[in-house]
């Protein structure tokens, strides 16, 4: 059995996956579309954490290229660069459920948002979910919209991450199939 054809699937779909993990977390810095909350620092935390970009992108994209590269030197090379794409699917898996938990926090916690005249995060320890404030009507003044802005963002994050380390936790189990029981 080869291992080449499930390296390919997974590689594959971890591209798009990566590029929409970086699209949302650089969109996220811009609520509203406009660069000034940016400049002024009044963004979510969460954001600021990089889970998207660097979870979710570069530490699970680095691992892709690689079985990438090497799946073009006949089946996934030999059985060291398959141990090898086992350490480094690892590390992709941390990179994803980093970009998981911090976009799970990000849905938890809120948006920071101005309400009224004063910037906090009211969501924050409040007891409620922020779908049940999205129920109730309870709007942010500033930015416009980043309530739903910010679920939606989140939301991608928290789903293409779980996508991510499934696809993760299945290369390590065919890295480990193709190094200890030689499947080329």
């Amino acid at each position: 059995m080869c291992t080449r054809i499930s390296s390919r699937c997974v590689i594959f779909t971890l591209y798009p996956l990566t590029l929409i993990s970086i699209i949302c977390n650089i969109v996220l810095f811009f609520p509203d579309g406009d660069l000034k909350y940016a400049k002024d620092g009044h963004i979510t935390e969460e954001v600021k954490y990089m889970g998207g970009l660097v979870g979710g992108g570069i530490m699970v994209l680095l691992p892709a290229l690689y079985i990438h590269k090497t799946g073009t030197q006949g089946c996934c090379g030999n059985r060291c660069k398959m141990l090898l794409s086992i350490a480094l699917f690892a590390e992709g898996g941390a990179g994803a459920l980093y970009s998981f938990i911090v976009a799970g926090l990000g849905l938890q916690n809120g948006p920071l948002c101005k309400v009224i005249l004063v910037w906090s995060t009211p969501f924050k320890n409040s007891g409620h979910s922020l779908l049940t404030y999205l129920a109730f009507g309870l709007t942010c003044t500033e930015p416009n919209n980043i309530v739903l802005f910010n679920i939606v963002l989140f939301a991608t994050l928290l789903a293409t991450s779980s996508l991510q380390m499934i696809l993760c936790a299945i290369q390590i189990i065919n890295g480990l199939f193709g190094c200890f029981c030689g499947a080329r």
